[in-house]
């Protein structure tokens, strides 16, 4: 009886309206939040309808299938009659994104796991800083650093061996991508080792743990979901990478296996296309748009990879 009579006192209690003008101004937040959200969704939607729209106009004119386009090996557009096979471009691509890798996941990996585990206070607040700092140099920068130092420096090094070094290759590519994105992949990983509660850490030490099988052994595989996640972004910002690899890898599509060679990837293949003297409406022209919707499908999977394995690994602790 008495918790009834409670209840109905407490549904009795009229609480004070809000004034219409509090109304009106979280209605408004409330609007203009949605509005930018939804701006973010129709720019993806805007930018896939026109690659998509431009793309299928390009099949139409140079008259070849999306098959023939992906696996074709020969990409002459100023021939006659005109071949578009982008399988070069995809291979000169990867051949980036792959080396990249090899460079900036162990570096980036290994200095997360200082900062996070080793490193003191004062050291960790001048260092992580630093590190990001190499995220705001612009890309261009790093172009010319292949060109000026990783370049000269591999020629000094390999070709007294009898390796023939060119110009523009796909090795100072590999190495200036991979500095440009060791700060993602340090700085994303370093957030989330630090995020692993105190207590395994402690719970490792109790047991007689070293402090290197503690970072290896119970903080690396408790925060594998969002290191795992850091490498993926980091391999999708290295795919989409224009001007560094324009300046440092040259623009020869070619397959091949010989890092010290020049090759071509697809982000450099549209630069030389808006630069060049391709018409309006040409298959030249509408090639870029084809070539961008590919580029763009590659990054949009890996980015949807990130999430699969960031959800799928995630390791929930209270």
């Amino acid at each position: 009886m008495e918790r009834r009579q409670q209840g109905a006192k407490a549904e009795s209690v009229h609480w004070p309206s809000r004034p219409r003008s509090l109304v009106w101004l979280e209605t408004g937040v409330t609007i203009a939040l949605f509005g930018c959200a939804l701006i973010t969704v129709l720019t993806t939607v805007g930018i896939m309808v026109v690659l998509g729209v431009q793309s299928i106009a390009f099949f139409r004119s140079a008259g070849i299938n999306p098959i023939e386009f992906l696996t074709g090996s020969e990409l002459r557009p100023d021939a006659k009659p005109p071949r578009f096979g982008i399988l070069p471009l995809i291979w000169g691509t990867s051949m980036v994104a792959v080396g990249s890798s090899l460079v900036a996941l162990p570096i980036g990996l290994l200095s997360a796991i200082y900062l996070s585990e080793y490193a003191p206070r004062k050291a960790r607040a001048v260092l992580k800083p630093t590190l990001e700092l190499l995220a705001g140099v612009p890309t261009i920068v790093y172009g010319y650093l292949a060109l000026l130092l990783v370049t000269p420096a591999l020629k000094r090094l390999l070709e007294p061996m009898g390796q023939r070094v060119e110009t523009f290759n796909a090795l100072a590519a590999c190495v200036v991508v991979g500095i440009m994105i060791i700060p993602l992949v340090s700085s994303l990983s370093e957030d989330v080792l630090s995020s692993v509660p105190r207590g395994l850490r402690e719970a490792a030490y109790g047991l007689g743990a070293t402090k290197f099988e503690v970072s290896t052994r119970v903080v690396l595989p408790a925060a594998l979901s969002g290191v795992l996640a850091s490498f993926i972004l980091a391999i999708s910002r290295a795919v989409g990478e224009t001007m560094a690899v324009v300046l440092a890898a040259g623009m020869r599509p070619r397959m091949t296996l010989n890092p010290l060679t020049s090759i071509e990837t697809m982000t450099t293949y549209i630069v030389q296309v808006v630069s060049g003297e391709a018409s309006y409406g040409t298959p030249k022209y509408l090639s870029l748009f084809a070539v961008g919707l590919s580029l763009f499908i590659a990054t949009l999977v890996l980015n949807i990879l990130s999430g699969l394995v960031l959800r799928h690994f995630r390791e929930a602790y209270q």
